[in-house]
């Protein structure tokens, strides 16, 4: 399929896909519980209350002890996912995480919602835009950053059946719809498009841009790879290099700072296996502020144009 040809569905928030398939997942898994700390409408889990009174656990405005509670939860075997914005399920709570959760390799789901830029209007202080890095920096921490609705409640639904801890990364703006009919799989990146001239591997919110940016590329005679790295951690390193070798040279984009984030670690692969030029579309060390989704996005160097520019200096770069 050409890059053309994928079309958007529809347009619906990610958090809404957790919301969904932490329903459809509970209705198959009888151990699933939700926790939540005061943002049971913000993480979309009416559904789940409602079908699930008993399995739901409304632990208020005290995400360290939430942590603490599913951690307690998996002795017993059941698989908590605990629920809060992206900022307060990682920098808030990062010393529970270590010790309670992965230290000691706890089956508990961290779904965070509200990440990166595209939060919007609620600044800087909630954007967080480090938690990528603060949650694949864990041993054995799995991370996962889902592209669209459909994708999103696929990994909710993928993690119950995953062993072990989970970091899950989606957000709240409303955006294209453009996964429904690909299959997804922990670990295994997912191919949009094949090319011999650049390869653009991103995740979330920028798998979308990356697709935009690779049809402009496309316009004018630039064969583009788009790849979806919707698991950060653990990488799919195999689909990486076979990319690398083929385009040798290549652009990362996520909704991040590129410290720390998927531009290190496929640059880590890069750097020890086959070197290659490679342009990073992200935050560059700096705290977001207020606007909106499009208008960040522009400002901070992570629209379309600019997934464009990079690609085109990638290339370039090739000796």
């Amino acid at each position: 399929m050409a890059l053309k040809d994928i079309q958007s569905t529809g347009n619906k928030d990610t958090r809404s896909g957790f919301g969904d398939g932490i329903v459809e997942a509970a209705r198959k898994n009888p151990h699933i519980v939700a926790l939540t700390a005061d943002l049971l409408g913000s993480m979309k889990l009416n559904q789940f209350v409602k079908e699930f009174p008993d399995r739901f656990i409304q632990c208020g405005i005290a995400e360290a002890n939430m942590i603490g509670v599913a951690a307690g939860l998996t002795i017993g075997g059941k698989i908590p996912y605990t629920t809060t914005f992206a900022n307060f399920s990682t920098g808030r709570v990062y010393d529970q995480i270590r010790q309670s959760v992965a230290y000691s390799d706890k089956n508990v789901k961290i779904c965070a919602s509200h990440a990166g830029l595209t939060l919007g209007e609620d600044g800087a202080t909630h954007q967080i835009l480090e938690d990528i890095g603060l949650m694949k920096m864990l041993p054995g921490m799995t991370v996962i950053v889902p592209c669209d609705y459909a994708q999103t409640k696929a990994a909710t639904m993928a993690i119950a059946d995953f062993q072990g801890p989970v970091y899950l990364r989606f957000g709240r703006p409303s955006w294209p719809i453009f996964t429904s009919d690909k299959p997804f799989e922990i670990g295994k990146a997912q191919f949009f498009s094949e090319g011999t001239d650049v390869t653009i591997f991103a995740c979330g919110h920028l798998v979308w841009n990356a697709i935009q940016a690779g049809i402009q590329l496309e316009e004018k005679g630039i064969s583009v790879e788009v790849v979806n790295i919707h698991t950060v951690k653990p990488l799919d390193e195999e689909a990486v290099l076979n990319s690398l070798r083929k385009t040798r040279c290549a652009v990362t984009a996520e909704e991040h700072n590129i410290i720390g984030g998927l531009g290190d670690a496929i640059a880590q692969v890069a750097a020890k296996n086959f070197p290659v030029p490679i342009e990073y579309i992200g935050t560059r060390d700096t705290f977001g502020e207020s606007g909106t989704p499009a208008q960040l996005l522009k400002k901070y160097g992570l629209d379309v144009p600019d997934i464009v520019a990079a690609a085109e200096k990638a290339i370039s770069r090739k000796s």
